[in-house]
């Protein structure tokens, strides 16, 4: 059996819990900004922060607004200021903020409790007094509702709130201009704000006794993660006034942030709908495993229409939007391990509405209606989206009269060339001839320098392709269509090719890239899409061999290292400025994404049994745990290669939580 590292002996997870915090981390500035949750409204927009609200990201916010959906964020509400006042006079500041050389107010200090259950929880504890404060978003709208239920009150209190507002775009920092218009319109039940000409109206709905316009700038809130990243990590913040809060036990205030405009409905009936639709997820999942459930509820977070009405995947939280490689290694996972097929055939749609000379799109840009055509792989993911689809719907006359024309173009132009010399050779393997692009997955380029050049021939691009070439062969097999012969005369000349190009002897494993400069003998888990995907490239010893020196040189508790920590260009941790996190990225990194591909290939090697299956299921306990770190109920974008391992980049990354949900579901139950 494969040998694997040390390091993943732990204890299997527990189910049927719900992530929650108390005193001990809540109290703890660091351990508790190290946490963050995110809420989603289906458009692109979303609410985050940190479980004791100290914003500690340029893109945390209360209401971070789709503006036009699948374009543009923008932080609207960026956070709010609470602060209890008692019959006495005195008063406690339930908000917790981090200014340069102080933290101030320390409200973390009253927070008894932080639960995720379904959306996020506060408990704040002030002598005799309990609150319990909520926040979710309202699906398909740019609505965020924050409510404020006091649990006991030996009398009446007044609760203080001062929204502090940012409308900027999310990439941005705000700073005090004299552009912001500070006019404050009071209606009945809400108060609004156009900050700026180009910024949508700010709504604030709310049930308060009294709103007091004195506006005035917050300045200089630091924010630590943007400072690791370094980049410019100071913001002001601007409040147009208070609002207070006549309250008692049994009560219940709310703010309902929003650029919608719309008459107010009960908030009641709005977080009843949100709790449903969390019951939903948890019952789409089929499985009574609260791992499952917190792994389809932050699936569901992925899932995005667009402003053409399209669906789409947004590829992760806080900053990305949809990429095509992303949206399509991330859909079975996303939809159908969860039944979400009219889903799948959407996005399926939208992709192949797109394709163009056989190349599915890799990115829609913010802010442009052009998509970029820069992947050699995406287009073969398309296949394995499909092969997916079909496993679970067998809906072949869906392929056939919508999806068939754009998977005979992608094998054509591959065939024939497309852009960037991306071309068959004569061997019947996939080349590409544009060093200056970085066409594969592992896509960092600093300037003009590509970081992992991987021109020419690259392993798992051909691995995708024989599988294309053998599902497009089944596909025409099914269909009765002449096609599947010339389908299985260009697999059998790959396959025959694959091995004799790929196959390091002396190394005993696959290399990375081939092309006309040579063999590139590094080491990197590409090679495992070989062993893993549906139709496999190499005979059962070699394949043991692959799997035994990736088990032992790149296979972390949390994934996939993207290089051996042997190679002199190793980079173990992910950090510093962009230029020194884009070198790291493929370097060493490591990706949860790739371990459903190590796990798919240990099983396909060592077979299904309740053994393997149980040995299989220890590779992923390392990443159960991590549900309650970084992003919490989510699984991070990449970790540090180097222990302890620690988790970088987005905090919420589409194709980890869809490989990791779809291998858990598919093959470890």
């Amino acid at each position: 059996m494969a040998v694997v590292n040390d390091e993943l002996k732990e204890s299997p997870p527990k189910t049927g819990e719900v992530i929650r915090f108390g005193k001990d981390v809540c109290g703890d500035f660091q351990a508790a900004t190290s946490r963050e949750w995110t809420e989603t409204n289906g458009l692109g927009g979303y609410a985050s922060s940190t479980i004791i609200g100290t914003n500690t990201r340029r893109y945390h916010g209360l209401l971070v607004a789709s503006a036009r959906p699948s374009l543009s964020r923008m932080v609207m509400l960026s956070k709010l200021e609470e602060t209890l006042v008692l019959k006495d006079g005195s008063r406690h500041n339930l908000s917790c903020n981090k200014y340069p050389g102080i933290i101030h107010p320390e409200g973390h200090r009253y927070l008894d409790e932080f639960r995720l259950d379904p959306f996020p929880v506060f408990t704040y504890r002030a002598g005799d007094i309990t609150i319990e404060k909520a926040v979710f978003m309202v699906r398909g709208e740019n609505t965020t509702v924050i409510t404020y239920k006091i649990l006991s009150s030996p009398g009446y209190l007044e609760l203080l709130v001062r929204p502090l507002i940012a409308a900027r775009d999310y990439h941005w920092l705000s700073i005090e201009n004299s552009s912001f218009n500070k006019r404050v319109d009071c209606l009945d039940g809400y108060i609004k704000m156009k900050p700026y000409g180009e910024s949508p109206i700010i709504y604030l709905a709310n049930n308060a006794d009294r709103f007091e316009q004195a506006g005035y700038w917050y300045k200089s809130f630091e924010y630590q993660r943007e400072k690791e990243r370094g980049l410019e990590f100071h913001e002001d913040l601007y409040s147009p006034g208070e609002l207070g809060f006549l309250v008692k036990e049994g009560d219940k205030a709310y703010i309902v942030a929003s650029t919608e405009g719309r008459k107010m409905r009960s908030v009641e009936v709005l977080e009843s709908s949100e709790v449903l639709r969390h019951n939903e997820i948890a019952e789409a999942v089929g499985m009574h495993d609260e791992i499952a459930i917190r792994l389809a509820n932050s699936a569901d977070s992925f899932f995005v229409k667009r402003a053409d009405g399209l669906p789409t995947i947004v590829a992760g939280y806080h900053w990305f939007w949809d990429w095509g490689r992303d949206a399509l290694v991330s859909l079975p996972g996303l939809t159908l391990t969860l039944g979400r097929y009219d889903e799948a055939r959407d996005i399926l749609l939208t992709f192949a509405k797109y394709c163009d000379e056989g190349m599915i799109p890799n990115r829609f840009p913010e802010k442009s209606k052009e998509p970029e055509y820069n992947s050699v792989d995406a287009s073969l993911w398309y296949f394995w989206a499909v092969h997916k689809f079909l496993e679970y719907t067998n809906d072949y006359d869906f392929v056939e009269s919508n999806l068939l024309g754009c998977l005979e173009e992608i094998i054509k132009y591959y065939i024939n060339g497309t852009r960037y010399g991306i071309k068959m050779d004569r061997d019947g393997l996939i080349s590409t001839s544009d060093p200056d692009v970085q066409l594969t997955w592992m896509d960092a380029k600093i300037g003009g320098w590509v970081v992992t050049p991987r021109n020419g021939k690259a392993v798992e691009v051909n691995a995708l392709w024989y599988n294309s070439l053998r599902i497009m062969e089944d596909i025409c097999d099914k269909l009765n269509l002449k096609y599947r012969h010339e389908c299985a005369r260009l697999a059998n000349l790959a396959k025959k090719s694959f091995e004799l190009v790929f196959w390091n002897e002396a190394g005993g494993f696959l290399y990375d890239c081939v092309s006309e400069d040579g063999v590139d003998r590094t080491l990197r888990p590409n090679q495992i899409f070989a062993l893993s995907l549906p139709y496999r490239l190499i005979g059962k010893e070699r394949e043991k061999k692959v799997l035994d020196i990736v088990g032992k040189e790149l296979l972390t508790p949390y994934g996939l290292r993207s290089l051996s920590p042997n190679d002199r260009n190793y980079r173990g941790v992910y950090s510093g400025d962009q230029r020194m996190r884009d070198a790291c990225y493929h370097q060493g990194t490591v990706w949860p994404w790739m371990l459903a591909h190590f796990i798919s290939a240990y099983l396909n090697v060592y077979g299904r049994n309740p053994n393997t299956r149980q040995e299989a299921r220890r590779f992923l306990t390392p990443l159960f745990g991590h549900l309650k770190d970084a992003g919490l109920g989510t699984i991070s974008e990449i970790f540090d290669g180097d222990p302890p391992y620690n988790p970088r980049g987005a905090v919420s990354q589409a194709w980890s939580v869809a490989e990791i949900l779809r291998i858990y579901k598919e093959d470890l139950q």
